[in-house]
């Protein structure tokens, strides 16, 4: 009897594990696919940052963005299943987006800014 007592909070601890193993996945690839769209823009596709609001541009990278913005609602589900704050790379990376004044860096040097600074956060990233 005191084994069945106990199933349920071992139960509930493998799911969490499980749950956040799942978001440590997810976590990195929302950053590889960031990465990856970056160093596109980086080359000087224009879009990622919608800065322009060009239809062309937002068609050609929509794919990528809808896959970020998948990725990222499953990831903030599983953060706030496990009690922790929302994925703070997508927050950061969906206020970057948008219009910018006539003096903003373009696109391309802005994707390369956040390049050098997820390289600088991950040291083990190529």
């Amino acid at each position: 009897m005191g084994r069945t007592r106990y199933m349920p909070r071992m139960a509930k601890a493998d799911r969490l594990e499980r749950l956040d193993n799942r978001r440590i996945e997810l976590e990195a690839e929302y950053r590889a696919v960031l990465i990856a769209a970056l160093e596109r823009t980086a080359a000087g596709k224009w879009g990622l940052f919608d800065h322009q609001r060009d239809r062309h541009a937002r068609a050609a990278v929509r794919p990528t963005l809808d896959h970020l913005t998948e990725l990222g609602e499953e990831i903030d589900d599983a953060r706030d299943r496990l009690g922790l704050p929302p994925f703070a790379l997508q927050q950061e990376f969906l206020a970057a987006r948008g219009p910018v004044g006539p003096s903003a860096v373009g696109e391309p040097k802005q994707a390369q800014a956040w390049l050098v600074r997820l390289a600088a956060e991950d040291p083990t990233a190529s």
